[in-house]
């Protein structure tokens, strides 16, 4: 009874989102991982995966299992590498999800060069400006802006943060500086999408309450680096988080504006739309042994984001 190789076939076919798939990966076909799935559910005596002809999904109880597997598989990982191999020497793969304008201008150098220390590190990084499910998915951490809703997951705050609206020096001399909230119905705004919706409610602080202003959209995209190139090409007004900003701040080729107007959510404020929230912060699995390549890499982030002066 090969235990821990069920498991691993198990999250090979949840990761897939299919039997076939998964029987590619470690050379077996559509009916022995029948075979295999269909006697893992015998042993348990209950249902881990709904499957269908052209997908399968995790039942209530498949959900538990799969998390625990992820952990198992990590752990058992880690000994190895213990076992096999040099305390000093990382090995293993490592997947992190993080936003897109922080992960190509943050994560994504201090990856290589955690990767170039540690050479039998295989580094998967995906960048989106959506939420990912870190467990099903997965990724053994996100970067993530804002507050953590699950409790199931570990948060480590990497850095303080500010929302900004700004835009290149070029657009304001074309268009003017905006005085008020109120004005920027009369300028071009940059916005994010969620989905194919833009996240157009942009809130203020003004006469000591917050106040949500409805923005029309001049452009709006999914990518929050695409929406940072827009607001360096002079297209209008963006709103952004400090850290990913603050080099074009700095280099004065963007100028805040309305930055007296602007909450600071860090602060224990917080409105019905979580992605104002502004600290940065690394996600992770809750468990009791953590691998040590994410310790490693989490400890990486902190001191590179500890070193930062923004």
């Amino acid at each position: 009874m090969d235990k821990l190789g069920d498991m691993d076939l198990f999250v090979r076919v949840v990761k897939n989102g299919g039997l076939a798939v998964a029987g590619r990966e470690v050379g077996l076909s559509p009916a022995s991982m029948s075979a295999r799935m269909n006697a893992l559910e015998a042993r348990y005596n209950t249902r881990l995966l709904n499957r269908s002809t052209r997908h399968v999904s995790l039942t209530e109880t498949g959900q538990q299992f799969y998390e625990a597997c992820l952990n198992i598989l990590a752990d058992m990982s880690e000994v190895e590498s213990q076992i096999l191999g040099s305390q000093e020497c990382l090995t293993g793969s490592l997947r992190i999800t993080a936003p897109s304008d922080m992960g190509q201008q943050h994560i994504m150098p201090v990856l290589s060069k955690f990767v170039k220390d540690n050479p039998e590190i295989t580094p998967h990084l995906h960048l989106t400006d959506g939420i990912v499910n870190i467990t099903e998915e997965g990724f053994d951490c996100a970067i993530r802006y804002g507050d953590l809703p699950d409790s199931s997951l570990v948060a480590r705050k990497l850095a303080s943060n500010h929302r900004v609206l700004c835009a290149s020096p070029k657009y304001l001399k074309r268009k003017g500086i905006p005085k008020t909230p109120q004005e920027l119905t009369n300028h071009d705004c940059l916005t994010m999408t969620r989905g194919t919706e833009p996240l157009s409610n942009w809130h203020f602080q003004t006469n000591n309450r917050l106040e949500s202003i409805a923005i029309k959209a001049a452009r709006s995209s999914n990518d929050g680096a695409v929406v940072r190139q827009w607001a360096l090409e002079g297209a209008g007004i963006a709103l952004k988080s400090y850290l990913e900003v603050a080099e074009d701040i700095k280099a004065k080729r963007l100028n805040i504006v309305l930055e007296e107007f602007m909450p600071d959510f860090n602060k224990g404020k917080s409105t019905k739309d979580k992605s104002t929230s502004a600290g940065l912060h690394i996600i992770y699995p809750s468990r009791q042994y953590l691998p040590k390549r994410v310790k490693a890499f989490i400890n990486v982030l902190l001191a590179h984001f500890d070193s930062l002066k923004v």
